[in-house]
């Protein structure tokens, strides 16, 4: 259960107690109620392994929160910025990190202004690829922050490409060398992709970071899959380290094939004159068509 805090103003939700909610004030100023705090997120580590997902639509954000999912990631566009709002408010009694772009910060100023625009949305801390220099400056200021170690997919033409980092010696070392530079830059945690199993289970118990593992197997701390993945959007090939417990994308097919069926049958039952049927269409009173035509001389 997340930690709880007493009023310091304003009035939560009268059960947000009994629903196990802590009643926070977002950076931005705004009164809520989270699952989850930061310290809430860290009293839970190695004690119980947590889940998170990223859900691309409010729909799969409102489905998360009621089944329960512990924490929740959301793309987040400075430029763009409705999408993850819609998000937020879709699960707004859930933990949320903004995944703020690598490239839409060139400094550390520019870091924490693009931290601040996602925390004034509600975001309760920010996923970032971002040098420990930039992040040390965004957790100055305030802004939790949690890194990325391992796969970084946009900086993987420095691990040899799309795979699997961490089977050799060097590339353990780098990776925990990365998340330990992540936690003297004051991230509180550190999302770690596709690494061993093994690697990450040792890595976990050696830093204070929450670690967030997708395809490190149940090394960390939380056990992180897209929400696309787990309600299968999208068709074959899946990434190794994923698992779909649903076939939305079969049952995307078969609407598509009943949107098709449908029209079909609408155009044929026009052009046959099956449609419209008597039960489609307003009668005309007794005598009022030629009553109609009467006064309109035809």
């Amino acid at each position: 259960m997340a930690d709880h805090v007493k009023s310091d103003g304003g009035i939560p939700p009268r059960d947000a107690g009994d629903r196990g909610l802590t009643r926070v004030m977002s950076l931005g100023g705004v009164y809520g109620t989270r699952n989850y705090t930061v310290k809430g997120l860290r009293d839970q580590k190695g004690k119980r392994v947590l889940v998170e997902t990223l859900p691309f639509t409010p729909e799969e954000a409102a489905a998360a929160e009621e089944a329960g999912i512990d924490t929740l990631k959301v793309r987040f566009d400075p430029a763009q910025p409705e999408p993850a709002a819609a998000i937020r408010k879709a699960a707004s009694n859930t933990f949320m990190a903004f995944s703020v772009p690598l490239v839409a910060a060139a400094s550390p100023k520019e870091a924490v202004r693009i931290g601040y625009q996602a925390m004034k949305l509600g975001a309760d801390a920010i996923m970032c690829q971002w040098s420990p220099r930039f992040v040390e400056a965004a957790a100055e200021a305030g802004i939790p922050v949690q890194g990325h170690a391992g796969l970084v997919p946009r900086k993987s033409t420095w691990t040899g490409g799309l795979r699997a980092v961490g089977k050799t010696l060097d590339e353990a070392l780098l990776i925990y060398q990365e998340i330990k530079a992540l936690e003297r830059a004051g991230a509180y945690a550190v999302e770690v992709e596709v690494v061993p199993e093994a690697l990450l289970a040792e890595i976990s118990k050696r830093t204070t970071l929450i670690t967030s593992s997708i395809g490190g197997g149940s090394g960390g701390d939380i056990q992180f899959l897209f929400a696309e993945d787990i309600l299968g959007n999208n068709p074959p090939p899946y990434p190794r380290h994923s698992k779909q417990y649903r076939n939305i994308y079969k049952m995307k097919q078969d609407m598509q094939r009943e949107r098709v069926a449908g029209f079909a049958e609408f155009i044929d039952e026009v052009r046959s004159r099956k449609f419209p049927a008597s039960e489609h269409v307003v009668k005309a009173p007794e005598n009022l068509i030629a009553e109609f035509l009467g006064k309109i001389g035809k």
